[in-house]
């Protein structure tokens, strides 16, 4: 029987998770957090189970697990997004909580410039529902309004593997002056991948994460290709722009790096999520903006004015390699 996570509705394929602490999100508060960390509970990878691990607390967990309650009460805990945004749904992951998961959740959110405090107002986005054991349990929002921080209620007590909040990070872009060089790709700035050749390897979405990778694992990384052609990645930007310098990085790809990497873009204007068979096919004649370019192992490059074709603004753009291989970060640098 497939189980919730191979259901996956449309927000938790085509959104960012804005709970994840690769991006920076941040757990600041929780009521009780005794058997397991409540940061935990953002980490990107999927929660493990270890038979035999335990520690001074008992059984040791992967995820956020609170004592059995033994009054009246529940328990929460206040997260700080990775950037503020627009909650699209969330994903109440219980994976390996099976005699002590929650039997229920709720969530609200704020907004608000520093820690959320007793004054702060709370929004309720989600109802109290219904959670089981050891799967995930997606639940989409419709409240569109920016939020900072989330506060996840489990009554009364009980453990989450993992939460993850997707959504589009918000940015007030007219704040942004005209001169300033921004990453247009970054996931902080709602960049985001939209289709791909292969993804064999790796953690794909790491790809427009800030800083650099940690290790081979975290970065996006193709099979060995065995036929003609090569690997390619489209990234719709977080807002249109001029490119002004791109840096892939290949940091940790040794034997496994691309030979040659190229860059295409295009002003594709609005495209909604339905569309990404549309953007592939077009992709196939977008103009060059980074001609092909020799890459090494486990480098920073960075591709100045002078190796890029002049273009016009763009909201996409396809990153080739040639043939195939791991490339740890992203960067398309431009002005808005």
């Amino acid at each position: 029987m497939a189980s919730s996570a191979d259901i996956r509705p449309e927000f938790a394929t085509n959104r960012i998770n804005l709970a994840s602490a690769g991006l920076g999100a941040q757990a600041i508060f929780a009521t009780d957090d005794f058997f397991a960390p409540v940061e935990r509970m953002l980490y990107d990878a999927p929660a493990v189970f270890i038979p035999d691990k335990y520690d001074d607390h008992g059984k040791w967990m992967d995820g956020w697990e609170s004592r059995r309650k033994r009054g009246p009460g529940h328990d929460f805990a206040v997260i700080k997004l990775a950037a503020p945004g627009i909650v699209h749904g969330f994903d109440v992951d219980t994976s390996h909580f099976t005699g002590n998961y929650p039997p229920a959740c709720s969530i609200e959110a704020c907004r608000t410039e520093g820690e959320p405090n007793d004054s702060t107002a709370w929004t309720e986005v989600l109802p109290q529902s219904p959670l089981g054991p050891s799967d995930s349990h997606f639940f989409a929002s419709t409240n569109r309004d920016v939020w900072t921080h989330l506060r996840l209620h489990i009554y009364p007590d009980g453990g989450v593997a993992r939460l993850r909040v997707y959504g589009e990070p918000w940015r007030d872009w007219s704040n942004v002056p005209a001169t300033e060089e921004v990453d247009l790709a970054s996931a902080l700035n709602g960049g985001r991948v939209v289709a791909y050749s292969d993804a064999h390897y790796g953690a794909l979405h790491r790809l427009l994460s800030p800083g650099r990778g940690i290790n081979m694992g975290d970065g996006w990384e193709t099979r060995r290709r065995r036929e003609p052609g090569n690997d390619w990645i489209i990234v719709q930007l977080g807002h249109a722009g001029q490119i002004s310098r791109i840096v892939v990085d290949t940091a940790h790809y040794k034997g496994n790096y691309p030979d040659r990497c190229s860059l295409h873009g295009a002003d594709l204007g609005a495209i909604s999520g339905g569309l990404t068979q549309s953007v592939v096919t077009s992709s196939m004649f977008w103009p060059e903006i980074l001609p092909e370019k020799k890459l090494s192992m486990d480098a920073v490059h960075d591709f100045g004015a002078g190796d890029l074709v002049a273009s016009n603004r763009v909201t996409h753009v396809r990153l080739n390699i040639f043939p195939d291989g791991g490339v740890s970060r992203l960067r398309v640098f431009g002005t808005i």
